[in-house]
């Protein structure tokens, strides 16, 4: 079945086009889902949330752009707006003016030590990073999608990577 095919079968609400769907996509969008989450329970929970808001929405599609970039979009607005709703996105009133840039040379840390320090962030460093960071977000893009000021971008991705810095110096990893 081709993706129309799997797309329009979607929309018209078949199971099996659904499962299919979920089959295709789910390990792209788990992976999305842990980057934003605190653990993996909390990426289930988003995954399964943002699969129901793609069924939900999927008549909305218009075969215009890429399906998977829409999809991830979808998933990545899911996980915000539920930390929206629960308040875990106060301003910081902290002002960090110069932005401290973290390069990690040469290290021994694995990708899955360096995404458990990520996920020990606080919500809305761990979400502006990821957004900055990960996603090429910009801080206006960043503001809008938190609902926060541009300048409390900024402060929460310095927050973010000073807290990291932190953490890789207490395991002696190297950092310019």
């Amino acid at each position: 079945m081709s993706l129309e095919e799997l797309i329009d079968n979607c929309k018209k609400g078949r199971r099996k086009a659904q499962e299919e769907l979920y089959r295709k996509y789910s390990n792209v969008l788990f992976g999305i889902c842990l980057k934003y989450s605190r653990n993996k329970t909390e990426a289930e929970d988003n995954l399964h949330d943002s699969f129901m808001t793609i069924y939900d929405k999927i008549g909305q599609f218009n075969h215009k752009g890429s399906f998977e970039g829409w999809i991830k979009r979808i998933t990545v607005n899911t996980v915000l707006q539920k930390y929206r709703k629960q308040k875990h996105l106060d301003v910081v009133t902290e002002n960090y003016g110069e932005i401290i840039d973290v390069e990690v040379q040469e290290t021994n840390i694995s990708l899955s030590r360096l995404l458990a320090y990520i996920q020990e962030l606080p919500n809305k460093y761990r979400l502006t990073f990821n957004l900055y960071v990960m996603d090429g977000y910009s801080h206006k893009e960043i503001s809008e999608l938190l609902g926060t000021s541009t300048g409390t971008s900024k402060s929460n991705l310095a927050r973010a990577r000073m807290i990291l810095k932190e953490k890789l110096e207490k395991e002696n990893i190297n950092i310019a």
